[in-house]
């Protein structure tokens, strides 16, 4: 008869969970091997695949600019994503020195929120474009904003750009969150309570200065007189750009539904319909139509030129939106044989300068 010396022994009956657990967790080698290889090359094709990633952001853009050309209701999340934007910028510097966590680690926070930073700004300003596009006027000098606006969307979409130059310079960052800030408060106080065009530049103006200020504070360091000058100087530019540079900012939402010429004007509607400069002396008369959200109150005036040269501006009147023709608007001239020129054209701007929409009547 043989004895087991360990059959009394509690522990030599327990079972291994740590050997056996590693048994079955662990792939087989050939498994492990091929996952290596397919982990290596992917970083090897880290670029590259950011590259089709920023294809992708660029597809979903479109989708967000066909959505906000049919509906301005989703304009209200425009608080939530610049808030986020906001916050976790100022936050990102904090993480990135967090020393309980590892250097891969940090690098890998930073490149989370700059990862939600780059949807959110896609989903923003791409959204925004739509609104841009239908109150700017093509051919003048609000394309330029619209252009700006445009440059910054599609650099949202750019990750290896925006990873690599813009988010880690605080200068791009903040300049970049500035005019996109500007951007979105321009639109949506108009849309959302009402302000007119001419209010909402002013309070744009102001609240882009706080956010700039902010992340200058928290991403750059710099502290006493340089700050001062630096702020100073973003200041003073936001204050030219309110005052003397509203005509290059499209006044969104505001669009120009239509307009039409004539001898006159009676009951709101055109008499004798002008298709071209007439040869005979008598009357000229436009009849606008602009279109604005309900409830929103801005003041027009209609600007006429004559090749170029001042011919006429009218008095400013009240324009009330929600009306589904527009809010219908028109004045008139004398017009004289002497006086032809090549192209008659009437603007529709705002108090702040900022341009409607043009009709042009040719000879």
């Amino acid at each position: 008869m043989q004895i087991n010396p360990h059959a009394n022994d509690p522990a030599s009956s327990q079972p291994q969970p740590i050997q056996a657990a590693a048994s079955w967790k662990l792939p087989p080698r050939g498994l492990r091997a091929r996952i290596n290889r397919g982990v290596s090359f992917l970083k090897g094709k880290e670029t590259l695949l950011w590259w089709f990633h920023s294809g992708y952001a660029l597809l979903f853009g479109c989708g967000v600019m066909w959505l906000s050309a049919r509906d301005f209701a989703f304009v209200r999340l425009i608080i939530f994503y610049i808030s986020f934007i906001w916050l976790s910028s100022l936050l990102l510097p904090f993480v990135v020195h967090l020393t309980r966590l590892t250097p891969k680690w940090r690098e890998r926070a930073r490149m989370t929120i700059n990862y939600f930073n780059k949807n959110f700004y896609q989903q923003l300003l791409f959204f925004l474009l739509p609104v841009y596009y239908a109150s700017t006027t093509l051919g003048s000098r609000n394309m330029a904003f619209l252009i700006l606006l445009t440059v910054s969307a599609i650099l949202s979409t750019l990750d290896v750009v925006y990873d690599r130059y813009v988010s880690v310079r605080w200068q791009l960052a903040a300049l970049f969150f500035m005019f996109n800030l500007f951007a979105s408060i321009n639109v949506m106080l108009p849309i959302l309570w009402t302000v007119s065009n001419h209010r909402a530049l002013w309070v744009s103006g102001v609240l882009a200065f706080g956010g700039f200020a902010s992340m200058v504070y928290r991403l750059s360091g710099l502290r006493g007189a340089r700050v001062k000058w630096l702020l100073g100087a973003a200041g003073c530019a936001l204050l030219l750009i309110v005052v003397f540079l509203p005509p290059f900012i499209p006044p969104a939402p505001l669009t120009l539904a239509g307009a039409e010429f004539g001898r006159s004007v009676r009951a709101l509607t055109v008499v004798t319909p002008l298709d071209a400069i007439p040869s005979t002396p008598g009357k000229i008369a436009v009849l606008t139509s602009i279109k604005a959200p309900m409830g929103l109150e801005e003041t027009v005036r209609h600007r006429w030129t004559l090749d170029g040269k001042v011919v006429y501006v009218s008095n400013y009147f009240h324009v009330s939106g929600g009306r589904k023709e527009g809010y219908r608007l028109w004045s008139q001239i004398t017009w004289k044989t002497e006086t032809v020129g090549h192209v008659l054209m009437v603007d529709v701007e705002t108090q702040s300068g900022q341009l409607i929409g043009r009709a042009r009547l040719k000879n």
